[in-house]
């Protein structure tokens, strides 16, 4: 949103977005900026993205380890095809490393690109790549961003980036959100350790971890205990004789 604080979203957006390559099921995949501050969070976006260390992931500093196997590598490029061919704005990446060692991997440079139009019923909005393409949309109005993070099959992780409370109700309410992970000011990549861990829609129901993790361990008792003289009755029913 306009109001978001900058200096905390972009490093979040790029880690979401490249680390691990882009592999994670929390990985960020879609973000969409509103018109008013579009250019200068690309622009700040895009010198981010010319700062990755790419190489072996187990080396300390590097963001950009490869994709875990050739089948990954032709679906990564499918994808950049498809944005291609569809007329996308590819801002960064889009191709493989041809730099030794790198050309003897699984590496593909890290992807920004801006397709013609959010059309949710588009491959490149509704597929999950599983690797480093972020897909941009710019909207007007919180609510068209909402219609389109919902109107996928995905549910797993979203977030907001804002400052104003109204849009904080907003985003986390019944109008807001339906992935099973709705942040604000956090990324969308990894999760709360104290927060229970799921999806919803195709990602699959369910939550692990967390506050409901115990669930699965015990056996359901509903108990009422009465300490009184009394028998209390349903719908306050009352039999004394002087009633």
């Amino acid at each position: 949103m306009p109001d978001a604080d900058m200096d905390l979203a972009l490093p979040a957006v790029f880690f979401g977005a490249v680390g691990t390559a882009g592999q994670r099921c929390t990985s960020t995949r879609r973000l969409y900026l509103h018109r008013s501050i579009a250019d200068e969070f690309l622009t700040k976006l895009q010198k981010l993205y010319s700062s990755v260390r790419v190489g072996d992931p187990l080396a300390a500093g590097t963001l950009l380890g490869p994709l875990h196997t050739s089948k990954a590598l032709s679906t990564y490029g499918a994808a950049i095809d498809h944005l291609r061919s569809t007329g996308a704005d590819i801002l960064m990446g889009g191709e493989r490393y041809l730099d030794s060692p790198l050309d003897k991997g699984n590496f593909v440079q890290p992807t920004v690109a801006i397709p013609k139009s959010v059309n949710t019923a588009d491959k490149i909005w509704r597929t999950e790549t599983f690797a480093p393409v972020l897909n941009v949309g710019i909207f007007d109005e919180l609510e068209q961003a909402i219609e389109w993070n919902n109107n996928v099959p995905q549910g797993l992780s979203s977030s907001l980036w804002t400052r104003d409370i109204r849009n904080v109700g907003k985003w986390i309410g019944p109008a807001g959100s339906d992935a099973g992970i709705v942040n604000v000011n956090v990324g969308t990549s990894g999760a709360e350790i104290g927060a229970a861990f799921g999806g919803n829609k195709s990602t699959g129901w369910g939550r692990e971890s967390g506050g409901d993790a115990w669930k699965q361990y015990v056996r359901w008792s509903a108990c009422t205990i009465n300490f009184s003289d009394a028998a209390p009755l349903a719908q306050g029913v009352d039999f004394s004789l002087d009633a």
